[in-house]
């Protein structure tokens, strides 16, 4: 009786340890060597309000000077000057809310829903159209492009992305990974999408996440890990303590003033 008491012991012991494994392991699902079909040819595109920097560069450099130069108002003297890109920091375009960006030399441009390389080739062909240099080389670049991640993570902060084509696995690595308290199996991503704001729900134990559309984090997309039982049950259970002691301490705190005031009065 005594052994098949230890038995019994050590089974529930080893099917914790197993569930326990479960809640902490992504993608439960996938058999190794499994062949996932991702997406095809995801990158992030351009979208109003985001911040880009472009330099146009050519053979000529003269040429390409008016396109790389800003003005400016000097308010102390009066005096409208021209300070080249290259001599001083980037220009920053802003994406306006119809998609525009307004360049030297060639005015408005659309190029919301396109990629960098599509807004590059884009700028060339006005640029050559135009007439204004033969042979341009347009370097388009994000200035802002960021996500926030908070919650069950390691390391919560707002990151910026330095590539083009971003997972969740790969962002929640910038974090440090979620903590052991993290919730897999319901992870929120927060994406702004024609003026609203979409909440998406991701398993990251199923390897369904791998056709989801937020499986690639857009820019300024908001990641939310959420804790797990475990922790939302001790996160509860400290708060009450929390409570119970400090309802106690003012009770003693109440009564020992009651009690030196009636002796005081005696």
């Amino acid at each position: 009786m005594r052994y098949l008491k230890l038995l019994i012991l050590g089974l529930v012991v080893m099917l914790s340890a197993c569930d326990a494994q479960r809640r902490v392991l992504y993608l439960q699902d996938v058999e190794s060597g499994s062949e996932i079909v991702l997406p095809d040819n995801y990158v992030i595109r351009i979208k109003p309000l985001d911040q880009i920097t472009i330099v146009v560069n050519s053979k000529n450099p003269e040429l390409a000077m008016p396109f790389n130069t800003s003005t400016s108002y000097n308010s102390l003297n009066g005096v409208v000057t021209n300070t080249n890109a290259n001599e001083s920091s980037l220009q920053v375009f802003t994406v306006d809310s119809k998609g525009y960006i307004s360049m030297p030399v060639i005015g408005d441009v659309k190029i919301s829903g396109l990629t960098r390389e599509e807004a590059e080739a884009k700028i060339e062909k006005m640029i050559v159209d135009g007439e204004y240099i033969a042979d341009p080389k347009v370097n388009v670049r994000f200035a802002n492009l960021t996500v926030s991640i908070i919650g069950e993570v390691t390391k919560p902060g707002r990151y910026n992305i330095n590539k083009d084509q971003l997972t969740i696995f790969e962002a929640l690595a910038l974090a440090g990974d979620m903590t052991i308290y993290g919730n897999r199996e319901d992870v929120a991503i927060i994406r702004e999408k024609d003026g609203k704001s979409i909440v998406m729900k991701l398993d990251l134990r199923s390897q369904d996440i791998f056709s989801s559309p937020y499986f690639y984090i857009e820019q300024n997309d908001v990641i939310i890990v959420s804790p797990n039982k475990f922790k939302a049950e001790t996160a509860e259970i400290n708060q009450n303590r929390s409570f119970w002691i400090s309802l106690a301490s003012t009770g003693i705190s109440l009564a020992t003033l009651l009690l030196t005031i009636f002796t005081i009065s005696k």
